[in-house]
């Protein structure tokens, strides 16, 4: 008998450009959001906002990139990247933070190797401190 040998990979996600999702987002895997997102995403790997993209609620995960826009409350416990056409109005708690020229960030920043372990719950679309 053949052995299955395929791993359980964390799944990506697209939230496409042109769709509009109200609601709350919760995954394991990668998730890219071109479209519009009204609620909050929380999962273990990546987020990427991309150009067309736009978030209004809560951004939970590893790692973010932001090209698009975001008006959010982030917690990002590895690295946050603001690219150079991106516009984030929010606070955000991160452990590390890259922000390029002509970024747009308006709103407070607390960062450092001790955020990484804070992990506020998430209740109904705000962060508890």
């Amino acid at each position: 008998m053949a052995k299955n040998l395929e791993t359980a990979a964390p799944s990506r996600n697209i939230l496409g450009c042109g769709t509009k999702l109200t609601g709350d987002i919760e995954s394991s895997g990668d998730f890219r959001i071109d479209g519009t997102l009204v609620g909050n995403i929380k999962t273990d790997g990546k987020v990427v906002v991309g150009t067309t993209g736009k978030v209004e609620g809560t951004i939970s995960c590893k790692n973010a990139d932001i090209e698009g826009s975001a008006k959010a409350q982030l917690n990002v416990t590895g690295l946050l990247t603001l690219k150079a056409k991106s516009k984030l109005e929010g606070d955000v708690t991160t452990d590390k933070l890259a922000i390029e020229p002509g970024a747009q960030f308006s709103g407070s920043c607390k960062m450092g190797d001790s955020v990484a372990s804070e992990k506020p719950p998430l209740t109904h679309g705000k962060l508890q401190a």
